[in-house]
């Protein structure tokens, strides 16, 4: 006699929902927020329309909560990668490596179509700029600490938040065309500046 195992309906629906997730992502990067419809979505994660319409009634619920499930997913990739990266010389440019890497992903190519499509969605807008000021304050925390930067001294943390600015346009850049090469040498320079100003303080003050 073969025995069947039930598989708890708040585990499916969580499964469910997680499907729904990933095919937002998916889209998102594939087609852009015009061509990330509920309907295309919930064939891609192989979810019937009533299904995807219980867990998430309209497509900025959809896509929110997709972004902002595997935006904390690849922050803490991103927290992994950093501490795990070898003290001492090069340690910048190890950094910005990851950091680099952090800013071309799927996950930050969907964010960008969030971010255009709430520039003139008023409800999407509401939904997305705490999000994105959370991953932002979170980003900008882990950057610090990789670092080992001093925000009390001065200047440092606007070179910080340059760090940042500077990473995430050139992962807007990779959106367009394979940018590779040229930012690894952007950010090849931009670690010999961070290791002047901020490790050079650093030196000199326990001097």
């Amino acid at each position: 006699m073969t025995t069947t195992t039930r598989v708890p309906q708040a585990d499916r629906s969580r499964a469910m929902r997680l499907r729904l997730l990933e095919a937002t992502v998916e889209v998102l990067v594939e087609r852009g927020f015009s061509g990330t419809t509920t309907t295309v979505v919930s064939e891609r994660a192989g979810v019937s329309r009533g299904a995807q319409l219980h867990h998430f009634p309209t497509r900025n619920d959809l896509v929110v909560a997709a972004v902002e499930h595997l935006t904390v997913l690849r922050g803490a990739e991103l927290a992994e990668a950093l501490s795990g990266l070898p003290r001492g010389k090069g340690r910048s440019r190890a950094v910005l490596r990851v950091l680099g890497d952090h800013f071309s992903s799927p996950v930050f190519t969907a964010a960008l179509e969030l971010w255009v499509a709430a520039r003139t969605d008023e409800q999407l807008l509401a939904a997305v700029g705490p999000l994105e000021q959370r991953v932002g304050r979170e980003t900008h925390r882990l950057t610090v600490e990789a670092l080992g930067a001093d925000e009390q001294q001065p200047g440092v943390r606007e070179l910080v938040q340059a760090t940042l600015d500077l990473v995430r346009g050139l992962g807007l850049a990779d959106t367009i065309t394979d940018d590779g090469r040229r930012r690894g040498r952007i950010l090849d320079r931009w670690a010999d500046v961070l290791d002047q100003q901020i490790h050079h303080q650093t030196t000199t003050e326990t001097a």
